[in-house]
């Protein structure tokens, strides 16, 4: 077995030592190279028909006249104006062939689940940047022995539903047909526990197997690998994780900003971990961190989507984070480092001009790198403060170092107070802390932060309300509502129904 470990250790190096394997000599060109195989792939879709593909494609500059023509897509108008017919079994809709697979994705900003049209071309691209990616730990230094180690992916179920003409799931299912027969070996739980679909049966069937595996790396959202390493701890009366794992060097996460959680799984370790990022959605990979040492993701430009950037902010988006008709939308050439954008993309799956509902900052020009920061959705503006998913994480995260605490989860509403308004906290603790302390340095820390905030604290936000939970009415929470375990977070910014709905499970307790 070790043999194999030198070979793909040695297979890694070699392809990570290529030139330009991670930089692209010029971002716009390859965007508009990707765009363009995009637009002839499509050209004879009922979309590609309706929007003149081919008219697009002999155009001297097919970016601009693709953006003049295809008007942007939410969810809800894409779907309802062109993906149920995917849904029947109707082929070349807004992509050749017909679609079997659909993953059903909730996100963290509607109740329903979404169905997401995942194609074969879209399968490919998964597994492409997947392997460019486990490429780039040649950047790493591991050892050979560290290339024979487990890899656990704590993900939705497996098992997917068939209804005759497609089948749908959690994308990890989607995806799990799709394994490299080599890299079959590494993947652990196994096809059996991956199938099984109530998620606390499946942590107590992964924690009794914990000890009979070798891990070397293990893949997923934080706030469910910090509740199962507890499980595991706790099942086998251990101090740290890594009396159980001791060769495991890397935690692959995504999905939510991992600085709230960094404190706490410190205490779970008994050695440092690798942390790697990645931006897998289920409408396509996105970026993915390919160095050490560094926070962000370098976006991936030359494997089936095409991007778009829209500055977000009052000219382009309303109150509620809808975007608004006459929104200024860019091109990679055209971004700049330190803005929040939110991100339209055109993919392989056949979404075109599609609001995947995120946003994102560049880091770096130069290397196409970025960080998410938040949801269109999730953001606090209801006096002009302003406030970003980026300002609270950071906020707690300061929280949690002055107050010496663990903060596993936390939501912020704004709401009416008297003649004005207040924000209002909930935090998901295990600590004993006291709740004005929490306020004051909350309070603190965003004025520092962010200076609409201090400005709006002064005029129209009157007051900050704390309420202490303990952090597993959270997860609770989730599971009365059908989103526990696999890809599922809770919401950092609780509007209108959720906001409700979050209210009347609290004062069930």
């Amino acid at each position: 077995m070790y043999v194999l470990g030198s070979i793909i250790k040695r297979a890694i190096k070699m392809r990570g030592k290529m030139p330009d394997m991670f930089k692209y000599k010029n971002p716009y060109r390859t965007q508009k190279k990707e765009l363009k195989k995009l637009l002839k792939k499509a050209v004879n879709t009922s979309f590609g028909e309706y929007y003149g593909f081919d008219k697009i494609l002999k155009r001297k500059n097919p970016v601009a006249e693709f953006q003049k023509k295809v008007p942007v897509h939410d969810y809800n108008k894409i779907f309802r104006n062109w993906w149920y017919r995917t849904l029947n079994g109707e082929p070349y809709v807004c992509w050749p062939g017909r679609v079997k697979y659909f993953a059903l994705s909730s996100g963290t900003s509607e109740a329903s689940s979404k169905q997401i049209p995942i194609t074969g071309d879209m399968l490919k691209a998964i597994k492409k940047t997947s392997v460019n990616q486990i490429f780039s730990l040649a950047r790493y230094d591991f050892s050979r022995n560290f290339y024979e180690k487990g890899i656990l992916m704590l993900g939705g179920s497996t098992h997917l539903n068939y209804n005759g003409t497609y089948y749908e799931g959690d994308l990890s299912g989607i995806t799990a047909k799709n394994i490299p027969f080599w890299f079959q070996h590494f993947y652990k739980p196994g096809k059996r526990i991956a199938k099984e679909r109530d998620w606390p049966t499946k942590l107590d069937e992964i924690v009794k197997k914990a000890k009979s595996w070798d891990l070397g790396v293990i893949c997923g959202v934080p706030a469910w690998w910090q509740i199962l390493i507890e499980k595991i701890i706790d099942y086998y009366k251990v101090e740290n994780i890594h009396q159980i794992w001791p060769n495991l060097s890397i935690f692959v996460h995504g999905g939510v900003s991992f600085g709230p959680y960094e404190n706490g799984f410190k205490k779970l370790l008994g050695k440092p971990l690798t942390y790697i990022e990645t931006y897998l959605a289920s409408e396509g990979f996105i970026a993915f961190q390919n160095r050490p040492n560094t926070n962000s993701m370098q976006l991936v430009l030359n494997n089936g989507i095409f991007m778009e950037f829209v500055p977000f902010n009052e000219k382009n988006f309303d109150d509620e984070g809808e975007i608004k008709p006459n929104a200024e939308i860019l091109t990679i050439d055209q971004v700049e480092e330190g803005v929040d954008y939110a991100l339209l993309i055109s993919t392989c799956a056949g979404a075109w001009r599609y609001l995947i509902g995120d946003m994102i900052k560049f880091t770096s020009i130069e290397l196409n790198e970025i960080i998410i920061t938040g949801r269109t959705k999730h953001f606090l503006n209801i006096c002009g403060e302003h406030l970003s998913v980026e300002n609270m994480n950071m906020a707690i995260k300061r929280v949690e170092e002055q107050l010496k605490i663990v903060i596993r989860e936390f939501a912020v509403a704004g709401i009416k107070h008297n003649s004005m308004f207040a924000h209002k906290w909930y935090i998901g603790t295990d600590n004993e802390i006291d709740k004005e302390q929490v306020k004051q340095k909350i309070d603190e820390n965003l004025k520092i932060l962010n200076d609409d905030y201090r400005v709006e604290r002064i005029a129209a936000i009157k007051d900050v309300f704390v309420e202490i939970l303990p952090s597993a009415v959270f997860y609770d929470y989730l599971k009365s509502i059908g989103k526990e375990g696999g890809q599922n977070k809770f919401p950092r910014v609780l509007k209108n129904h959720q906001f409700k709905d979050w209210e009347e499970f609290l004062n069930k307790l």
